[in-house]
C-alpha cells in the first residue's frame, strides 16, 4: 500500500475529470472520463459508477486499475487494486452523494456502485526528466 502525497490528493479534487483505466483477461485495455471521484484517505479514492460497462466486467475480471489526473505541465498516474460495492452503508452513502450533486447541476445521475481504489503506487507524468518516476 501506498500513500497519495497532499499535493496528488489535491490535484484528484480540483480536476473536474479523471481517466480511469482498466483491463479485462483478455488484456484489452479500456480507458474511461470519471467525474464524481472523491479522495477518501491518503491511500485510497472512490469513484462513482453512473455508466460503467466494459469498466465495470474489467474490474469484476482484473482489479488491477490506473487513474490519471493532469491539470497543465503537472500530471499523476495512481495505480491500485478497484473493490466494486453496489449496497451496504459505503454504497448508500455514495448514492446518496451522487444523488444530491445530480439535483445540483439538473442531471439525471444516479449511481449504480462505487468503485474504491486501495493506492498501491504514484507516478508523476509532467513532462521532463522525471516523467514516470514512482513518487509512492
Amino acid at each position: 500500500m501506498a500513500e497519495m502525497s497532499l499535493v496528488v490528493q489535491e490535484m484528484i479534487k480540483k480536476v473536474p475529470i479523471a481517466v480511469l483505466a482498466t483491463a479485462g483477461l483478455d488484456g484489452i485495455p479500456n480507458a474511461v472520463p470519471v467525474a464524481i471521484k472523491r479522495v477518501l484517505d491518503a491511500d485510497t479514492i472512490l469513484i462513482s459508477d453512473q455508466f460503467f460497462n466494459k469498466t465495470l466486467t474489467h474490474i469484476m475480471e482484473n482489479s488491477q486499475v490506473s487513474l490519471l489526473v493532469w491539470e497543465g505541465n503537472e500530471g499523476y498516474q495512481i495505480k491500485g487494486t478497484a473493490t466494486y460495492e453496489s449496497e451496504g452503508p459505503r454504497f448508500d452513502k455514495v448514492a446518496q452523494m451522487v444523488e444530491e450533486y445530480a439535483a445540483s447541476i439538473g442531471a439525471p445521475l444516479k449511481s449504480k456502485g462505487a468503485c474504491f481504489i486501495q493506492v498501491e503506487a504514484v507516478y508523476t507524468v509532467a513532462p521532463g526528466s522525471h516523467t514516470e518516476e514512482n513518487l509512492a
